[in-house]
């Protein structure tokens, strides 16, 4: 039987929702692999919304779930209504929007809170010991969804939000964009993508390994 694995997304654009390459890279290796997958995401308006090709705020508002649809032709549901027991897996894909809508960490940093779906259906999966795979800046949440200790890269360790992961008491591990950091006890994978890669086909290779890595620990 298929493996079928849950895709959260935090809206669609790198600067105030879900990484567009990344998003798709998951998808597609995953279709790839023959797994199934289904995308979910919190039904939320965005903290805001930039203009991606200057980079300024927008006064308008979105929707997290409404924009996220954009990224798997409508085929999405409430991360609320999503049941744990119905997924083998699930995988984040990066982007600023999980910094900003599946948390507050862009604003609050260490201190910062989590959805409360999100949180909720990502640690239901790791108590039943389905592995979990962030990519990107989604392992800057590695402390907040799994405790003390966990072992997680975004990459450099000398990035903020690699020094933020260690000050919220997890182990950050320094990784190449086309590697992979696994943390064995706790069922997690995680690769740097857009936090290191300057080209699509650098974050696809590191992505490509952690799909993998997931879906073996299936």
């Amino acid at each position: 039987m298929a493996k079928k694995v849950a895709v959260i997304l935090a809206g669609c654009g790198v600067f105030d929702g879900a990484e567009i390459y990344e998003a798709t890279l998951v998808q597609l290796r995953l279709d790839e692999a023959g797994a199934e997958f289904q995308c979910m995401a919190p039904n939320v308006d965005q903290m805001h919304v930039l203009n991606h090709m200057t980079g300024e705020e927008m006064q308008e508002t979105r929707n997290v779930l409404v924009e996220a649809s954009r990224l798997c032709r409508g085929e999405i549901i409430d991360l609320a209504d999503a049941n744990p027991d119905d997924y083998d897996a699930v995988i984040v894909p990066g982007g600023f929007g999980v910094a900003k809508n599946l948390s507050s960490f862009a604003v609050d940093g260490p201190g910062m809170s989590v959805n409360e779906a999100f949180l909720k259906f990502v640690q239901a999966l790791h108590k039943q010991g389905k592995p979990v795979g962030l990519v990107c800046i989604a392992p800057a949440l590695a402390p907040k969804l799994f405790g003390d200790g966990v072992r997680c890269t975004l990459g450099s360790n000398d990035d903020d939000a690699a020094k933020a992961v260690v000050a919220m008491g997890g182990a950050h591990e320094q990784c190449a964009v086309d590697e992979i950091s696994i943390d064995e006890e706790r069922n997690l994978v995680t690769t740097p993508a857009y936090m290191l890669a300057g080209r699509i086909s650098e974050a696809s290779a590191g992505i490509s390994k952690l799909v993998e890595a997931v879906l073996a620990r299936a």
